[in-house]
């Protein structure tokens, strides 16, 4: 059965939307079998696989939530490249917290559609908007773990503060079973000691994982989803790339643990 891994910080720009997709593809090209789902009403997941968002009769995270969609198959797009699959989003899935509201366990309804097809997939990723609201906490309902991705920033440790209390309370109330994976520090910057001092700073003061691997500010990362391209696919070569290549090398050994 896959392992269903929510990929979540509620401070927006801390690189969430970055680790999604090049994980993701970094996976499936050491072969996983990878759906990734994305759950925030942006859509930047979606169109960073080079995928219309704003195409006509386009089966959506939002038709699935509310129902409109036959049953979860309907809305993946197989293969967007070899071994990963994309349910995609747009701004329509602004308008399902509204819409869900009065639906009995309107929590649980990713869940439910995800339980289905999770033993097709080695991960399930997801990207979870940057704040707490039913998609959220959906996510984090169907999630085995969550990734944080934190910005090597002064305000780092206030952003993860606030996920870790949102994580306590989907995990007493809901998900008794999620755990957090781990924190990747992203948008790493070797010239400045502010990005060491983050570092530093997070790593004596949490209990939690810290990936070995450190995501660096790289050009070429940041022009590959204006490509509707994943790192590994706009330049192979870059530090980028060969860091989401590191990365998901060590998910996939430090998963087998969690």
């Amino acid at each position: 059965m896959g392992r269903v891994v929510a990929i979540a910080n509620q401070k927006g720009g801390v690189g969430k939307t970055t680790t999604a997709i090049n994980l993701s593809s970094a996976l499936a090209k050491k072969g996983r079998k990878v759906l990734l789902i994305d759950c925030d009403p942006q859509g930047n997941a979606t169109s960073g696989f080079g995928i219309d968002k704003n195409q006509e009769n386009l089966n959506t995270i939002y038709q699935l939530m509310i129902g409109e969609a036959e049953d979860i198959n309907d809305c993946i797009i197989k293969d967007v490249v070899k071994n990963l699959s994309v349910i995609p989003a747009n701004a329509d899935l602004a308008g399902a917290e509204i819409e869900l509201i009065g639906i009995e366990k309107n929590w649980m309804i990713l869940k439910k559609e995800v339980d289905w097809i999770r033993d097709k997939y080695d991960f399930i990723i997801i990207d979870c908007l940057p704040s707490l609201n039913i998609l959220t906490v959906n996510s984090m309902t169907t999630a085995d773990s969550i990734l944080v991705p934190i910005q090597c920033e002064y305000y780092a440790l206030e952003g993860l503060s606030q996920l870790v209390k949102t994580i306590n309370m989907v995990k007493n109330r809901i998900n008794p079973n999620l755990e957090v994976n781990g924190i990747v520090f992203t948008m790493y910057d070797s010239r400045t000691n502010l990005s060491q001092q983050v570092v530093d700073n997070v790593k004596d003061n949490v209990s939690y994982y810290v990936y070995d691997t450190v995501i660096p500010r790289n050009i070429r990362l940041a022009e590959a989803p204006s490509h509707g391209q994943p790192i590994d696919q706009y330049d192979a070569k870059s530090v980028g790339a060969e860091k989401y290549a590191e990365l998901a090398a060590e998910f996939i050994a430090h998963d087998k643990f969690c």
